[in-house]
């Protein structure tokens, strides 16, 4: 039998790897679903009476936040939506009429509920949108003047500085909240379906990757970031040992002091995102065919791909799992949860090697610019990329001239293999 949801419940409900319902049983179809993320909203799911009185398809409706109702408060609003679809009310219907009048409505409303439950990176949408486009949030949907509204607002942006990048990407995310204002018939057509992007170089971009002497740099300050690391075990345990204390674990006997070196070892050697290595799990790795599954709950693309292991990568991946117990997160945090950030440790560790502008993202942009620079073709580079179309691997192609070199010197053989253009008549018809 289902529990009945109270506060105890709420804050006993661990996320877990996918998204999950904990139903009533003091009310039928009122539920707690709780995000990966954590994130923990109430909701009610019921059938909406037809004016026939047979019964629509199952929906679900939200009610609200589970860190701001009490399990009270969000049964007291599901016994509600229950009588309204018992009595043939939809209550999209009235959300529709009543509380996305305005861009501000819609974004606050319906749609952020949409977001924060169905779309990784939800909540950093919503802090852009309101950070970008509070200034139209008073605005009807429909108003006529938003294409020129925003077409003033991105030319200002681009006087101070800002990349059309970053701008379209900032306008797509405004795109897609009122193309849910259309999917949920709140207006009849798309405000800004005239405005187009800003046009763009795919080529042309931060493309930053590690010289030979920084790339050596880097090994030695992770070699030298490992031995001091073991050293100050070892003087801990020294004086453990003196006093009688039980020794904390022997970090000469593992491969790794902690997680650091072989996160890094993957990341130079894979070309995973941030949060796709963070949120690896051992379930994910094939040691028998040295192939890497990125699941699509963690790939920014949504797309599950499969990444082969180098020997480099293999090694430390092995090493790794023999020092702990291969089970959860590969590199988990300090509970054992998901890692949320390494920047204290990479800033100390670039600042300790001597490199400058390079951030941890660039690991991919040097696995990346070492395959094009080695042959690989751009296509199997967008492939291991994970991109989602070659555009964004094209910002790589400037990495190969031979290619292109090889291509036109092809024109340079006896002649044989040209077939002659057909000459053109001097004369006219």
């Amino acid at each position: 039998m289902s529990p009945s949801i109270n506060k105890k419940l709420v804050k006993d409900s661990e996320p877990k790897d996918r998204v999950y319902d904990v139903y009533d049983s003091e009310l039928s179809g009122f539920l707690l679903r709780v995000q990966k993320s954590g994130k923990k909203r109430y909701y009610y799911r019921g059938r909406l009476t037809r004016p026939d009185r047979t019964r629509g398809p199952h929906r679900y409706y939200p009610i609200g936040d589970a860190n701001v109702l009490t399990p009270a408060q969000a049964r007291h609003e599901a016994r509600r939506l229950a009588g309204m679809l018992a009595e043939g009310e939809d209550p999209d219907a009235a959300r529709k009429s009543d509380k996305a009048a305005t861009i501000g409505e819609l974004i606050n409303g319906p749609y952020k509920d949409t977001i924060l439950d169905h779309r990784r990176g939800g909540e950093a949408t919503m802090a852009m949108l309101q950070n970008c486009f509070s200034f139209l949030f008073d605005r009807p949907l429909d108003d006529p003047t938003l294409v020129q509204a925003v077409t003033n607002w991105r030319a200002q942006l681009l006087k101070d500085g800002l990349t059309a990048v970053s701008i379209n990407r900032y306008v797509s995310a405004l795109h897609a909240a009122l193309s849910f204002a259309v999917e949920q018939d709140l207006i009849p057509a798309h405000p800004l379906a005239k405005l187009k992007p800003l046009k763009t170089d795919p080529r042309r971009g931060v493309v930053r990757y590690l010289s030979p002497e920084e790339e050596a740099r880097l090994w030695e300050a992770l070699d030298a970031r490992e031995e001091r690391i073991r050293a100050e075990r070892d003087n801990a345990n020294a004086w453990r040992r003196e006093r009688g204390y039980p020794e904390l674990p022997d970090l000469r006997a593992v491969a790794y002091a902690d997680r650091l070196k072989p996160l890094v070892i993957l990341a130079l050697n894979t070309g995973l995102r941030r949060g796709e290595l963070f949120g690896l799990e051992w379930k994910d790795v094939d040691f028998e065919r040295a192939m890497l599954s990125i699941r699509g709950v963690v790939a920014k693309t949504g797309a599950t791909r499969y990444v082969p292991l180098n020997d480099e990568a293999f090694k430390a991946l092995r090493g790794w799992k023999a020092q702990g117990g291969g089970q959860g997160y590969v590199f988990p945090g300090k509970d054992g949860g998901r890692l949320d950030n390494i920047k204290t440790a990479w800033s100390r560790l670039m600042k300790e090697a001597g490199i400058e502008n390079f951030r941890f993202h660039d690991c991919r942009h040097d696995f990346a610019s070492k395959l094009v620079m080695s042959g690989v073709d751009l296509n199997t580079v967008r492939e291991l990329l994970g991109h989602g179309d070659l555009k964004m691997t094209l910002r790589y192609a400037h990495l190969a001239p031979h290619k292109m070199a090889e291509a036109v010197a092809r024109l340079n053989s006896s002649g044989d293999n040209i077939v002659p253009l057909p000459r053109v008549s001097e004369q006219t018809d």
